[in-house]
């Protein structure tokens, strides 16, 4: 049964990837955004904002790769909107195909597609000046935290996939998640903002694991930064996953 359950997973999950290549727009339309922040903030207003040691660039890039996982997933969301309305996820439940594999081929598919948009942005951060010190196993810890964020934000976005009435509706809700590193210490540091703000900005989520993300590729002590990066991911994840199932086992 697990053996067929990953066969059927691979054979879709190649099915979504095939429609990205047909359409690799989406994944430099995910990229295009995250870029033009990056170079607006360090060659407008990097100048402005202090930082104390170190480039601007090593300082923002953790925060625009969040953005660019928080803008991709919104795809994930249309596709499991499309795949619903053009009657494809109940095609294939009348057909002997695991029903957990409908979902997890998605899930793959964003991760693989994310990740070629955050290449893409890493690129381009090291043409604009971007350098870490950090060792292959810092290196393992960035990939693995951003594989869990975008893992979490991913099977957030197919609980509106599964439940919205329009394509709009499905990819909106992550809106809200590409603003909210602005309001994180992903841009500024939260010590210059009001008590208000920096209150809301060092207890969500995205400061976590920007500070984490920037520790380890700065080859600096993580502290506690990382475990709450990673109870905050996992957390999402899990809640996420368990909505998710309630909504698709719920649909026709």
């Amino acid at each position: 049964m697990m053996m067929k359950a990953i066969r059927d997973t691979v054979t879709l999950f190649g099915r979504s990837m095939r429609h990205i290549q047909r359409s690799p727009d989406t994944i430099i339309t995910v990229a295009i955004m995250p870029i033009a922040l990056l170079l607006l903030f360090v060659y407008v207003f990097g100048g402005a904002i202090d930082v104390g040691t170190g480039s601007y660039v090593d300082y923002l890039l953790p925060g625009i790769l969040l953005i660019a996982i928080a803008s991709g997933i919104s795809y994930t969301a249309v596709r499991i909107f499309a795949d619903a309305q053009k009657g494809i996820i109940v095609r294939l439940h009348s057909m002997p195909v695991s029903r957990a594999s409908v979902l997890w081929a998605h899930v793959l598919t964003s991760l693989v597609s994310n990740a070629i948009s955050l290449v893409i942005i890493v690129v381009v951060a090291l043409l604009v000046g971007f350098r870490s010190s950090a060792g292959v196993l810092g290196w393992l810890a960035v990939i693995g935290i951003l594989a869990l964020f975008t893992l979490a934000l991913t099977w957030l976005a197919v609980i509106p996939g599964l439940t919205a009435t329009t394509i709009d509706g499905a990819s909106a809700f992550a809106y809200p998640l590409i603003l909210l590193p602005f309001v994180s210490s992903a841009f500024v540091p939260t010590g210059s903002m009001p008590t208000p703000v920096r209150v809301f900005a060092e207890n969500q989520p995205v400061t976590a694991i920007v500070e984490a993300l920037r520790s380890l590729l700065g080859s600096r002590p993580v502290g506690t930064d990382v475990w709450t990066a990673l109870a905050w991911c996992a957390g999402l994840a899990i809640t996420a996953y368990v909505v998710a199932m309630r909504a698709y086992n719920r649909a026709p």
